[in-house]
């Protein structure tokens, strides 16, 4: 806790910003094919008997530069639609919540030191968490590609 006031208090006084020079609305972020979405903003990569987890590029282009990332432990259980961490940039904090249930296998424990990766490379290197999940078919509840991207042009559009 103390770390994440202190890098919010160091973001906030070096007057931090990655605000884009132009309306979020009028450009889209990358939606990669074989992935699943959730209305809130994760990814979920299924491959064989794990799924990779993390936040897509739109939600972290809203965010800003991410300071700091809270993640569970390896060995816990994650619901789905349900909190299992948090991303906290320069603008606002976040809650991360899990698209699909299942057992944590691995956490992406390269945020700790660097949560930039999470602008960076949202889909490669800042993925969140890795979990078997205990119902696959909860993927079918998530939105393919293209149901995201219109669902984010309409969630813009709206705002």
């Amino acid at each position: 806790m103390a770390l994440r006031v202190w890098a919010s208090s160091a973001a906030n006084a070096l007057r931090l910003s990655s605000a884009p020079p132009f309306p979020l609305s009028r450009c889209f972020s990358t939606v990669l094919d074989g992935l699943k979405y959730a209305t809130s903003h994760e990814w979920v990569k299924h491959e064989g008997s794990v799924a990779t987890i993390g936040i897509t590029e739109h939600a972290q282009d809203h965010l800003g530069e991410v300071v700091f990332v809270e993640l569970p432990e390896p060995g816990g259980a994650v619901t789905q639609a349900s909190g299992f961490g948090a991303v906290e940039s320069v603008k606002a904090t976040s809650d991360v919540n899990s698209p699909i249930s299942g057992e944590i296998v691995e956490v992406n424990t390269k945020l700790t030191e660097t949560p930039g990766l999470i602008n960076s490379s949202p889909y490669e290197n800042g993925w969140m968490i890795k979990v078997k999940p205990s119902n696959p078919s909860e993927l079918e509840s998530l939105m393919g590609p293209k149901e995201y991207t219109k669902f984010c042009e309409e969630e813009d559009a709206a705002h």
